[in-house]
């Protein structure tokens, strides 16, 4: 099963360059996890240390919000998976 995964530009150097990566899972999770068994220096951007999804990042799955419980959700061949970063400051 083939999964689309299209990566924000801030993290396209820990993924030598890449914009879309294609990976295999049957869920958001093991999906990012195929990816950063790819890309380890992705894993604690991606990451926290007690393997959740950083504060500040934001899933989509085929265009739509995967939240709540992005890392749980299902995924079918061809999906796409957009990770995003949630802009901060003020």
């Amino acid at each position: 099963m083939s999964i689309q995964i299209h990566l924000h530009s801030t993290h396209r150097r820990y993924a030598d360059g890449q914009a879309v990566v294609e990976v295999e899972g049957r869920t958001v999770g093991e999906c990012l996890q195929a990816l950063v068994t790819r890309y380890p220096k992705l894993k604690p951007v991606l990451f926290d240390d007690a393997g959740q999804l950083q504060r500040n990042l934001e899933i989509y799955l085929n265009l739509e919000s995967a939240y709540p419980d992005e890392l749980s959700k299902p995924v079918s061949d061809g999906d796409q998976i957009h990770v995003t970063v949630m802009l901060t400051g003020g």
